[in-house]
């Protein structure tokens, strides 16, 4: 693993680190690539399967609740670590890209629940930390978890209500690019209570989807 850029990792301050996202050892590879302990924000059946979900804790992850609750407990949980200064990942592509095989330079759509969480918290001195992981060499296992029995660990994803597997893909070579922090400034916390919220979310968004994307060319 190659490390680039981190001078730009922010020092003893809270921060949101986001990520793209194709294999299931990327909470292990971002960890290593920021150097510092990290919470993650995991899918819901993690915290179904019994070893899975002694795994994922054991690397600070927080799975996902029930879809009615997923929203205010993601909230809830996030604030609360970011309050106390640590720092929080989030993979915003969330599980689509590992079940389709994308390519190592291509990122997907991005969910807005980091924006709205860094906008949103109030916490101070609070950086949004892009971070590239970029193939150079893997191994591929198609198929290696069955989707039937994800489904029944987690029947309310309907990504796993289909014939298949789950592929599993193990990095052998990969650079991590650290990208330019985006700082959550008391101007734009006041833009995200007015007018111009849905602005300051999609500029955000926009910034760490294009942050990441360039690093991987």
């Amino acid at each position: 693993m190659f490390i680039y850029y981190e001078d730009r990792i922010p020092e003893g301050c809270p921060a949101i680190v986001v990520s793209n996202h194709r294999s299931v050892i990327d909470p292990i590879v971002l960890t290593a690539g920021v150097g510092r302990t990290l919470r993650f924000a995991s899918h819901h059946y993690m915290g179904q399967v019994p070893l899975l979900r002694d795994l994922v804790t054991s690397f600070g992850a927080f799975p996902f609740d029930e879809p009615q609750h997923r929203p205010q407990q993601f909230f809830k949980q996030a604030t609360q670590l970011l309050k106390q200064r640590e720092m929080v990942a989030i993979f915003p592509e969330g599980a689509t890209p590992m079940l389709q095989q994308t390519q190592p330079n291509v990122v997907g759509t991005f969910q807005r629940g980091f924006a709205h969480l860094a906008l949103r918290s109030g916490v101070r001195d609070l950086a949004v930390l892009p971070v590239a992981i970029a193939t150079l060499e893997e191994q591929i296992f198609p198929a290696a978890i069955p989707l039937r029995l994800l489904h029944l660990f987690d029947p309310t994803e309907p990504l796993f209500d289909q014939p298949g597997g789950h592929p599993v893909i193990i990095y052998r070579k990969i650079n991590i690019f650290i990208g330019r922090p985006y700082w959550i400034t008391p101007r734009l916390h006041h833009q995200y209570q007015g007018r111009q919220a849905r602005k300051a979310v999609e500029d955000l968004t926009h910034y760490c989807h294009q942050e990441i994307a360039n690093l991987l060319l």
